[in-house]
């Protein structure tokens, strides 16, 4: 595990740098740095799978403090952006796509709708970072960015419903449900329970946090502080994933509905490094996971679909 974590901390340190003075930012750097310790170039790492999960945290906690800037008055401003960018912007990509698909590729029309679907999406923590970088996230441009990111995780949770309805065969794979605990429950009440839920941590972090928030605060000890914003963070990611929910959804609810809480600086303040390490181990296991031989097998097929 030593070793590991000096092969990560030692390709972040040479490449990010390198990409920060040549303008490329930071996301690019860490990406570099996979593919400098990834199988195609040192080898020095194998199959990123593990890490990659691990890592997927610092997306969930990046929500979170995205959530934290934005306080409910102003969410409920965005509300047209989200809906209407949003929403524009998932159907219209989800159907040039897919028709490109079934006409171009003659692919069955299921086919290519999933296609369209999944290709209507976007890399939340790769899109967000750029922003907060550039400094453009409080700009209109920004935040009409966050709105269509905002409206493609909302769109994940039916996406994921409707997909299995698009296979061929009965024989779906569950490896992707991550212990969904409500699966076998009709539909209507896996509705019920996701609205329930979600309600739950908007009136806790509403209600209850403060008192909690408090009774840390008096005992005077920073890292219990620190270890309290964690447990919070985790604990939403936990409870969303075994709903079958967006675990960066509701971590950035919660964060909306604490951005008028008193203690708020400290919590940006203490999850802040967090997000920071487990994004970059993000982005770098992104890098070396990428399929070299296979981009120049199909290089002018890749090239044309970007």
């Amino acid at each position: 595990m030593l070793e590991m974590a000096v092969i990560y901390l030692a390709a972040a340190i040479i490449a990010v740098p390198i990409a920060k003075r040549v303008g490329l930012g930071s996301v690019l750097g860490y990406l570099l740095a996979g593919i400098l310790i990834g199988p195609f170039l040192l080898g020095l790492v194998g199959d990123q799978t593990d890490v990659m999960h691990f890592a997927e945290f610092g997306v969930v906690m990046m929500l979170f403090l995205v959530g934290l800037e934005l306080q409910p008055s102003r969410l409920w401003k965005l509300r047209h952006s989200i809906i209407g960018l949003g929403g524009l912007q998932v159907v219209i990509t989800t159907l040039l796509i897919a028709a490109a698909c079934y006409t171009v590729f003659s692919l069955a029309w299921q086919t290519s709708l999933a296609i369209g679907l999944m290709l209507a999406l976007s890399s939340t923590a790769i899109v967000l970072q750029t922003l907060n970088e550039k400094g453009w996230i409080k700009q209109e441009a920004g935040q009409n960015s966050f709105s269509v990111l905002l409206f493609q995780d909302i769109a994940v949770i039916p996406i994921l419903a409707l997909v299995p309805l698009l296979a061929f065969s009965d024989n779906i794979s569950d490896a992707g449900s991550h212990g969904n605990l409500i699966e076998n429950f009709p539909v209507y009440i896996q509705t019920a329970i996701s609205i329930g839920v979600i309600a739950t941590i908007i009136l806790a972090g509403k209600y209850v946090s403060a008192p909690l928030f408090r009774y840390i605060a008096e005992t005077r000890l920073r890292e219990l502080f620190t270890v309290f914003a964690l447990f919070l963070v985790i604990v939403i990611a936990v409870i969303m994933q075994k709903i079958g929910l967006s675990p960066a959804l509701g971590t950035f609810l919660a964060g909306v509905v604490l951005a008028e809480s008193e203690f708020r600086h400290e919590l940006e303040v203490d999850i802040e490094p967090f997000k920071g390490l487990l994004l970059g181990l993000f982005f770098i296991t992104v890098g070396a996971s990428i399929d070299f031989p296979l981009l120049f097998e199909e290089l002018g097929l890749v090239t044309l679909l970007v």
